[in-house]
């Protein structure tokens, strides 16, 4: 069946920029008065609405008839919305000064998650899951990756893991699990952070594979979970396996960056205290650097990710939401990429790429991201009729329209 959709002030296409590095303003491929023509859940065709018509007779046309801007859909490469239970009280605590050792010995932290998570059931996972990235659709977040890591045993991580493909049944947006069995060392295992890591290797990885349960394999690398030598023998059998690689990287000491490079990851996440050798080392790879803003606005630090160094440098950079129950609450991916670009001082070009094309490289997907020929036809309309508004509103301006695969949600 083929659609026609316009006319429309803008389309903001995305293409013809580059991967890597810095992109001014002035690089975007802005349509005027355009129109898009979709068949089979892809993108046929752009051009005049009335030479579209004419060319595709039993098309069926969907008048746009107030101001509008096109974006490709946004692409969110890092949350945790497989959750259950709400961490309002680390927040509280967070707000008045208490420190995260603090809150963990208070029982919060990410333990407080594992626990609440391990009551409820995998029906009820899938159904938090499906409602929040339903939410992020519908403020045109067409592709969401999922990790599961609230779970921290075999049973709990594949319960979490069949709950996001269960989600999947119930929500248009796509959703791209992740295993991060490895978040931490669970509290309730009685040996050492290496047998832990051996036993999720051993027992858990194979059956994720098996299953086809997730083809992405997370760890975090950081002096309060695992250490750069607990996690290369683990990502080395993960890698074994054939799961693709993404790290928790830099986030509060720097010792996850090297490691994603030593493992070619498709992404290192976070990297809040990157420094200049750490940034240099990224921009000469393929692995994309993913910002993670909302957790620095969570969590009160100071520290957020050098977004403008690493573009300046030649980096592929991405921005995800984090959605977590503790540190990003928020979840909301335009609000913090719009308050980050004006942080970063990133061009709209910069923070549009960082959430489409870029982020969809963070998970290895060459289908979406752009307005062009053949791709899916994933995109969202905004009630403008000058694409800087959108950032400008820094967020509270929410597309009215958003279609995944040319369906209009």
């Amino acid at each position: 069946m083929q659609k026609i959709i316009g006319p429309i002030s803008q389309i903001i296409t995305m293409r013809d920029l580059d991967l890597h590095g810095a992109i001014t303003d002035d690089k975007l491929e802005i349509l005027h008065d355009i129109s898009i023509l979709i068949a089979d859940g892809k993108i046929s065709d752009i051009g005049n609405l009335d030479e579209l018509k004419k060319k595709n007779p039993q098309a069926e046309v969907e008048n746009i008839s107030q101001n509008s801007v096109l974006l490709p859909g946004f692409i969110d490469a890092h949350t945790h919305i497989c959750f259950a239970g709400s961490r309002a009280s680390d927040y509280a605590l967070r707000s008045i000064g208490k420190s995260y050792l603090e809150i963990a010995e208070n029982g919060g932290g990410i333990w407080s998650s594992v626990t609440k998570t391990r009551e409820e059931s995998l029906e009820k996972l899938a159904e938090l899951t499906s409602s929040r990235a339903s939410r992020h659709l519908s403020e045109g977040v067409t592709t969401i990756e999922v990790k599961s890591g609230y779970g921290l045993n075999v049973e709990q991580e594949l319960k979490i893991l069949r709950a996001i493909k269960l989600a999947q049944n119930s929500c248009a947006a796509n959703l791209v699990p992740t295993c991060l069995a490895a978040h931490m060392k669970p509290k309730d295992f009685a040996g050492s952070a290496e047998d832990y890591l051996k036993m999720i290797a051993d027992e858990l990885l194979p059956i994720v594979a098996h299953e086809g349960l997730a083809k992405r394999v997370d760890i975090f690398v950081e002096k309060t979970a695992f250490s750069e030598n607990e996690a290369r023998e683990y990502l080395a059998k993960a890698q074994k396996l054939g799961f693709e690689i993404t790290i928790h990287a830099d986030q509060f000491s720097v010792c996850g960056s090297k490691l994603a490079l030593e493992f070619n990851a498709i992404s290192a996440d976070h990297l809040e205290v990157s420094g200049d050798a750490e940034i240099t080392a990224l921009a000469r790879s393929n692995t994309v650097a993913v910002a993670l803003p909302n957790s620095s606005y969570g969590l009160g630090i100071y520290h957020m990710t050098k977004a403008r160094k690493l573009l300046d440098a030649g980096a592929i950079l991405a921005i995800a939401s984090d959605w977590n129950p503790g540190s990003a609450p928020m979840g909301d991916l335009l609000t913090g990429a719009a308050l980050f670009g004006i942080y970063e001082k990133l061009s709209a070009a910069e923070i549009f790429s960082a959430l489409t094309f870029r982020a969809a490289k963070a998970l290895n997907l060459n289908d979406r991201g752009r307005i062009e020929k053949n791709l899916l036809a994933d995109f969202q309309l905004y009630p403008t009729n000058d694409f800087r508004e959108i950032l400008y509103h820094q967020g509270k301006l929410k597309p009215f329209a958003v279609y995944k695969n040319g369906e209009k949600i």
